[in-house]
Order: C-alpha cells, then sequence, then structure tokens
C-alpha cells in the first residue's frame, strides 16, 4: 500500500506565485505601450476657429447713442488664415438705430461672412434689407463693401417701396438704398388696395 505523501509548499513560495501575475501585467503595459499622443499638426490648428461665441450680441454707440446692434446665434472668427474672417454660419440680424431710440433700418440673413482685409460683407439665404424710407430689398446674395459703402449682387432682387414692387436680377446701390440701379428689370408693378 503506498501513501500519497502530501507536498507542503512554502508560504515564500506561494507570495512570488502571486506577484508573478502582476509583474507580467506591469512588463506587458510597458511594452505594449505606444505614444499615442501626437502632437497635432499645425495645419489642423489652422482650420479651428480662434474665438467662438455663442448668442453673440454687440452694441456699437456714438456719444452715448446706439448706432447698430448685432445679433447672431453663433460667431466664428478665423485669425489664422491668408485672408482672416469672421463667419455667422446660423444667421445674422443686425439693426440700425442711428441715434434714435427704435431702429431705423435693418439687414437679416441666414448666414453672413465678413472679410477683414477687404472689408467686405457676404450675406446668404434669404436676405432682407430695410431702409430708413421703409424700402424692402429681399435677395439670395448680397454683397456690401464697408470702405466704398456700396452693396452688390448679381442675382434675383425684389424692392418693395410703399405699394411698388420691382423685379430683376442685378443690383448695385448705396448701403441705404437711396441710389439703386438694378441692371436687368423683369417686371414692375404697382400695388392697389381693394376691398
Amino acid at each position: 500500500m503506498f501513501t500519497k505523501k502530501a507536498s507542503m509548499i512554502s508560504p515564500t513560495c506561494l507570495i512570488k506565485r502571486s506577484y508573478l501575475p502582476a509583474i507580467m501585467l506591469a512588463i506587458l503595459m510597458i511594452t505594449g505601450c505606444e505614444n499615442k499622443y501626437d502632437t497635432i499638426p499645425k495645419t489642423d490648428l489652422l482650420v479651428l476657429p480662434s474665438y467662438t461665441g455663442r448668442d453673440f450680441e454687440t452694441t456699437l454707440t456714438d456719444s452715448g447713442m446706439i448706432q447698430v446692434i448685432m445679433r447672431s446665434p453663433l460667431v466664428e472668427k478665423y485669425e489664422n488664415k491668408e485672408q482672416p474672417y469672421t463667419e455667422f454660419r446660423t444667421g445674422i440680424k443686425v439693426l440700425f438705430y442711428d441715434g434714435k431710440k427704435e431702429p431705423v433700418a435693418s439687414v437679416v440673413s441666414k448666414y453672413a461672412k465678413y472679410t477683414q482685409n477687404d472689408s467686405l460683407w457676404e450675406l446668404k439665404d434669404s436676405v432682407i434689407v430695410i431702409n430708413e424710407n421703409n424700402e424692402k430689398l429681399e435677395t439670395e446674395l448680397l454683397y456690401w463693401n464697408q470702405t466704398t459703402d456700396r452693396i452688390y449682387t448679381d442675382r434675383f432682387v425684389k424692392v418693395t417701396s410703399g405699394n411698388d414692387v420691382l423685379l430683376g436680377y442685378g443690383l448695385e446701390s448705396d448701403s441705404h438704398l437711396q441710389n439703386r440701379v438694378i441692371k436687368k428689370i423683369r417686371a414692375e408693378f404697382y400695388i392697389t388696395d381693394e376691398e
């Protein structure tokens, strides 16, 4: 008859065996790690805006009197470009007060971009301009050169002045719509109130 002898494991051997998985895991982690956080390329930084603002509103005053209030849900300024610009991708609303208590003119569009070097505004998508005489210009694309104070477009325009409506393509004017020229007039009609 054989008797099975129980093997005794020394306590120091048991401790050494419990460290073995931890040591193996540490070695795997050290050798398996790579530099996963590379530096961000400069070109990627150039496509990001240098300034972003939400629910943007700015007020321009002269001698304590409000001249202009500009509002936009989102404004992004790109200063790191060759041609720095400010973009209003979700639209813009500008109210002109000219020192009065109520706005005397306004500009609204669903998209706007201002290029600093050229002092040029580009307004797109549902552009509506109302001047001091309550004349309304509607178009899909409008440029305003601040340096020359001229607005222009080559797109379809609708100008409403009282009961007169003028339709055409292309427009050039001063920013107040006072001296306007429509390039290709398509229709002109007078609306009468009928009861």
